[in-house]
């Protein structure tokens, strides 16, 4: 098993939007955005296949209804004292990253983290993580904050980015795009199995319907969250 899959930036999105929408109607701490920004700054795009895309370790606690108590150990940088050294950390490993997700949010429950819940802005959010010392580099704000504005991640926050999606007309490049985008989704396909997540269902009954597949289950996580993604923007 490859230990990480590379993405770029907009495939990278594509595959985890869907997820971090879900994971915020159901009373997420982050905003979308800044959740968006965490995942691309700590991960690069590489998703690793314990689904930890958050830099979240181990440490002294003890199993969640999210995480069964397995790591992954890797070699990774901290800043301490202001001084970037090379350790060693054990990470929390889950079986998807929607789990990954559940599980960080019942770490922002805790005390520490009050200011990140009652940030009114996805920018004091993004200073708040720095602040509650989330991450060690001293810079870890900035750069969320630079994420977002970059990409225009805020989209993400009004709950409102996949019903614009479905709302605008196809242009005629997206349309051409469309055997493409096909063909990724079968690339996205897992060796495991897996029954239909509740919140791709639409998504896969417009697929078979549109006989864009025809067996729904027994594929992975990241099917279909691309499904998602495809069907929210009218592909199929």
């Amino acid at each position: 098993m490859a230990t990480y899959t590379r993405y770029s930036k907009d495939d990278f999105i594509a595959l985890i939007a869907p997820i971090v929408l879900q994971v915020h109607r159901e009373g997420g701490r982050l905003f979308p955005s800044v959740r968006i920004a965490q995942s691309w700054l700590e991960t690069g795009g590489n998703v690793p296949y314990w689904n930890n895309l958050g830099g979240y370790k181990v440490g002294s606690g003890e199993p969640t209804p999210y995480w069964d108590g397995s790591s992954v150990s890797t070699a990774t940088k901290e800043v301490v004292r202001g001084v970037t050294v090379n350790t060693q950390a054990n990470w929390r490993a889950y079986p998807s990253i929607y789990n990954f997700y559940k599980d960080q949010d019942l770490l922002f429950d805790k005390s520490r983290y009050a200011a990140v819940r009652a940030a009114r802005t996805p920018q004091q959010q993004c200073r708040a993580l720095q602040d509650c010392g989330y991450a060690t580099d001293p810079a870890y704000a900035s750069k969320l904050i630079a994420v977002i504005a970059a990409d225009g991640l805020t989209r993400y926050d009004s709950g409102g980015a996949a019903e614009e999606e479905e709302d605008r007309p196809m242009t005629a490049a997206e349309k051409q795009a469309f055997e493409a985008l096909q063909a990724k989704v079968a690339a996205l396909e897992a060796k495991h199995s897996m029954t239909v997540p509740a919140w791709a269902k639409d998504a896969v009954d417009a697929a078979v319907k549109a006989r864009l597949i025809d067996t729904p289950n027994g594929r992975s996580e990241d099917f279909y969250a691309l499904l998602t993604v495809l069907h929210r923007k009218g592909l199929f």
